[in-house]
């Protein structure tokens, strides 16, 4: 019979504690804690009017796997004027062969759709090898989105996509990106943040001081 008042004094001690926890939507950020100012700024991409986000992911990063879905409902919703662009992280060894991968999807127009999917097959099916994937697998895989492992498997070994796998890694040394998920704004700000609610709570006050900015 002691048992339930005995959970609600816990609750209730917890309770203040998880509020004092949670970070108002509103609140002010604050440089050195919930983001960073690269040192070496530039966008990945020009901006063209748009203000830039990116995130440099790894498809075997479990991290990214479990951001991800939460990721794009949240990019989804982002104005017109905000550019979202996912940069795999080129870390040398297995990091190359799934950017080289991600990159000749994008080549061939079907990234966008199998992105998801190659993180399904990689961490919950394990239809697909973590380190050492071979070009006949990645063909197969991609097959299912209409392309031809011919296609895929020339667009994987072309000068194109090996360019883009060089740009992503170049970008990824400038802004000194600690790991992934990693989010930049504008080339400017690594968001930081304690969880993946609390990165994309940044992310949309950075977004709306660089858009505020730009109005000046």
């Amino acid at each position: 019979m002691r048992l339930i008042p005995r959970l609600l004094l816990s609750l209730l001690v917890l309770l203040p504690l998880a509020a004092c926890a949670a970070t108002p939507a509103n609140a002010p950020l604050v440089e050195g804690k919930d983001y960073e100012r690269i040192a070496q700024p530039g966008p990945f991409q020009p901006l063209a009017g748009k203000i830039e986000v990116v995130e440099v992911f790894g498809y075997t990063c479990p991290h990214c796997a479990h951001f991800e879905p939460q990721l794009a409902a949240w990019a989804a919703k982002l104005p017109t004027d905000v550019r979202f662009t996912p940069v795999p992280a080129a870390f040398g060894g297995a990091w190359d062969a799934w950017a080289l991968a991600y990159y000749a999807a994008d080549e061939v127009g079907v990234a966008k759709r199998s992105h998801a999917a190659v993180f399904k097959a990689l961490h919950d099916d394990g239809t697909l090898p973590m380190q050492n994937v071979s070009a006949d697998e990645l063909a197969s895989f991609y097959k299912a989105y209409g392309v031809t492992p011919e296609r895929y498997t020339q667009a994987l070994r072309g000068e194109a996509v090996q360019k883009k796998v060089d740009a992503a890694r170049a970008f990824a040394q400038r802004t000194q990106v600690p790991g992934t998920p990693a989010i930049i704004i504008n080339g400017q700000y690594l968001v930081r943040g304690k969880s993946f609610d609390d990165q994309l709570r940044i992310a949309s006050a950075l977004i709306a001081q660089a858009r505020a900015a730009r109005g000046r």
